[in-house]
């Protein structure tokens, strides 16, 4: 199983913003310490908005921020959001347009593939935006910036 890139920077995203907060943060200076796109974290910050689990806020002195303490922030809540799909296979997708299986009804392997799939999101489900927010990741976030800061001067 294998989560997508948004995913990937939107769980990044949410970390930061647990990280610092204290404060807006910005997507440049997000972009910046995870080394992604600013123009692609655009589009997750607004998913991410969208969804409520952080505030946006624009002008001047704008940004973003978390809309609720990470202990209550449910990663299997964000992974759901984010992920477009989270069919391991193509029989899983519940849309009409996939090609009917010959063997639904009777597959062995999709049911597995089903329980395979709720392993995995059960695992996401028993973790907050507290327990990955760690001060190990804290430390890492300030060293990196403490490097950036270094690079500009």
């Amino acid at each position: 199983m294998r989560l997508t890139l948004h995913t990937d920077y939107a769980l990044r995203t949410l970390i930061y913003l647990a990280i610092k907060n204290e404060r807006l943060a910005s997507i440049k200076e997000i972009a910046r310490i995870y080394s992604i796109s600013e123009n692609h974290l655009v589009k997750v910050i607004h998913r991410l908005g969208k969804a409520k689990f952080i505030q946006t806020h624009r002008g001047h002195k704008g940004g973003i921020k978390l809309n609720y303490p990470a202990e209550q922030i449910n990663i299997g809540d964000v992974i759901r959001f984010t992920e477009e799909d989270l069919a391991i296979v193509a029989c899983m997708q519940s849309d009409e347009a996939s090609p009917a299986c010959l063997l639904e009804g009777a597959c062995v392997l999709k049911r597995s593939m089903q329980e395979a799939q709720s392993a995995f999101l059960n695992v996401f489900d028993k973790l907050y935006l507290s327990d990955i927010a760690t001060p190990l990741e804290s430390a890492r976030i300030n060293a990196a910036e403490k490097a950036l800061a270094l690079e500009v001067e």
